[in-house]
């Protein structure tokens, strides 16, 4: 059942666990995401990010995602990440996607906020919902998550939500996108002090190589969604060498990367709490 935002997030926000993104480049990512939730009965969000279209063009891999979801058993939504320009979000939802994260939070703040306020009036008009960011959820390879001048202020997040009238809003309180070198030390009071200033569903971006403490403290105080990609690249990595390397053919390593990720993505769902929650 293709849903959006709204459908999943306001219910997890009440019932305090989290629904997890589950970006996919491919078919193979994206049978074994549904697989997961429909075992499991769980809502899920899907989707891909505006960095990963390289490895998996938007109007290839769309109408298999939004048929998939439409397929599906369980509430799917359909979820264009970090959406780098205006004319690729606006190409996602006329492609079907449910959702749409413009990403306007390395750009200056006037801006971000115009361009976030036309991308929700559109999007709202398709019946879509709309993820925000403010703060700055940096690269962990580059250091980023050591970096406390970018967290989120409750009066940033407060006035940022008021301007754009978005969704769900991604704030920054110390992780970071891809692998990380150095432990991530996650801002629980900042957390709290966001949660309690405003009252939309929080994304916590980053999660690949968080600890399962760290998920289970921000999601319970506040955090709705939460993004995973890197831990299923490696979950599929490593089914493939170990098929490599036993000699398998090339369909039964493609049925073990399957099988692995989904795995990858049961064992969140179960962490984020959203386990028969569908």
């Amino acid at each position: 059942m293709l849903v959006n935002l709204d459908y999943v997030l306001k219910k997890a926000q009440r019932e305090h666990y989290a629904v997890g993104l589950f970006n996919t480049t491919d078919t193979d990512m994206l049978e074994a995401a549904i697989a997961a939730a429909e075992e499991l009965r769980a809502p899920i969000i899907i989707g891909t990010a505006e960095v990963l279209l390289p490895y998996g063009e938007l109007k290839l891999i769309a109408p298999s995602i939004i048929a998939a979801a439409k397929r599906a058993s369980v509430p799917v939504v359909v979820h264009y990440d970090h959406g780098l320009t205006f004319e690729r979000c606006m190409e996602a939802l006329q492609l079907g996607f449910s959702s749409v994260m413009f990403d306007g939070s390395a750009g200056d703040y006037e801006t971000n906020i115009k361009e976030t306020r036309e991308v929700v009036r559109i999007a709202h008009a398709f019946g879509a919902t709309v993820e925000g960011e403010i703060g700055h959820v940096g690269d962990a390879g580059a250091g980023d998550n050591l970096l406390t001048d970018m967290y989120t202020t409750p009066e940033e997040a407060k006035e940022y939500l008021a301007a754009t009238g978005v969704d769900a809003l991604a704030v920054a309180i110390g992780s970071a996108h891809g692998v990380y070198k150095t432990k991530p030390k996650l801002s629980i009071d900042r957390l709290r002090e966001i949660r309690a200033a405003v009252d939309v569903p929080l994304v916590l971006h980053g999660g690949s190589g968080l600890s399962d403490e760290d998920f289970r403290s921000s999601i319970r105080e506040g955090m709705a969604k939460v993004n995973i990609f890197t831990d299923l690249c490696l979950a599929g990595q490593r089914a493939m060498a170990e098929g490599i390397s036993a000699g398998r053919d090339y369909l039964t390593i493609r049925n073990m990367k399957v099988e692995a990720i989904k795995e990858a993505v049961k064992t969140k769902m179960r962490l984020f709490g959203c386990e028969g929650k569908a």
